[in-house]
């Protein structure tokens, strides 16, 4: 059996134990209240109950650190307790890394070639255009010459041609220079964007799976329980430590039938509890619909000063540690 199914276990045991207590006792308060002076308000028994908070980690790993003793008081975001978390770590920088290169090509589609690249295609032109410049002025003397017959036709060809294929190469290189400069396509650059918005999804999802990996106190309150010791084997899930915040502790008690259409939430009451240096003052937060009785009654008109209706009520963050659970309290109305 798990730690939380046992303490759940032995938590509606006693739970199921006090109420039943705490009734047997309101029904003898109850049918001892004609002895009593009209005057004097009525005293009803009931207990104290915790509402506890179980600490767990979304994440399974071994027990590496727990930071907290049964019976310490923490205050909020107090490291708790830890797990080992090699993986969670080597994943998170994993994701960074992929982060860093996905803005780099995206910077780089964005920039065009490097500055040394272009440099190196507009030499290229500054040549090309030197040696059409060459074949142009070799083209109109040869155009001169063949005029006067001083040359054949084939040789006048030829010039044309290298003209021709000069110019062709210039025109090529200044195309190339003006490509350099240009920045990635339009479809490129929006693919290269959203490969840097899946890195950083993924690089918060790693920094989530490492914080998992630590968890801290979410209020003041006290350290009730350890159910886990250092070393051992934690499933995703399972709670390693149980608080109990202040303002989790509640008080339970039972009224008649006939005193329970005077209460409402808001109202004043006291507890008294043995070993209190003074009573304590609390607040009504509930009042039950559902009468309760001490099985087996049959229902008449003799039974209904039998019935009992639960109320619960809760002390300031002040006075709650002044009260344990499972403790026996009297409690007078104000």
């Amino acid at each position: 059996m798990s730690p939380r199914i046992a303490i759940a276990h032995r938590r509606a045991a006693h739970r199921r134990a006090a109420r039943a207590a705490a009734v047997a006792l309101t029904l003898v308060a109850v049918a001892a209240l004609p002895a009593c002076s009209r005057h004097e308000a009525p005293v009803y028994q009931g207990y104290v109950e915790g509402e506890y908070v179980y600490l767990a980690s979304s994440q399974a790993g071994t027990l590496t650190e727990l930071d907290v003793r049964r019976g310490q008081q923490v205050a909020a975001a107090a490291p708790v307790f830890a797990l080992e978390s090699v993986s969670e770590t080597a994943a998170l920088d994993e994701a960074r890394h992929r982060l860093v290169a996905a803005q780099a090509q995206f910077a780089d589609l964005q920039t065009g070639k490097r500055p040394p690249e272009v440099r190196v295609t507009e030499a290229q032109l500054a040549q090309a255009e030197a040696n059409a410049h060459k074949a142009a002025l070799q083209l109109t003397r040869d155009e001169a010459q063949w005029r006067a017959g001083g040359i054949a036709q084939a040789q006048l060809d030829d010039s044309r041609a290298q003209a021709a294929s000069t110019a062709a190469q210039v025109r090529e290189l200044r195309n190339q220079v003006r490509v350099a400069n240009l920045p990635g396509r339009t479809a490129q650059i929006a693919a290269q964007a959203a490969d840097v918005k899946a890195a950083q999804a993924t690089l918060a999802q790693a920094q989530w799976k490492l914080d998992q990996k630590r968890v801290a106190a979410p209020r003041d309150g006290l350290v009730y329980d350890t159910l886990y010791r250092v070393g051992e084997w934690v499933q995703a899930g399972s709670p390693v430590v149980q608080m109990l915040p202040p303002q989790n502790v509640k008080l339970r008690f039972f009224v008649p039938e006939s005193a329970v259409g005077a209460l409402a939430p808001g109202r004043k009451i006291l507890v008294h509890c043995d070993g209190c240096a003074a009573d304590v003052p609390a607040t009504l937060s509930y009042v039950s619909n559902a009468a309760e009785y001490t099985p087996p009654v049959i229902y008449s008109n003799e039974s209904r000063s039998k019935l009992v209706y639960m109320i619960e009520a809760r002390p300031s963050a002040a006075d709650a540690p002044k009260l344990h659970p499972g403790q026996p309290v009297e409690v007078r109305l104000q």
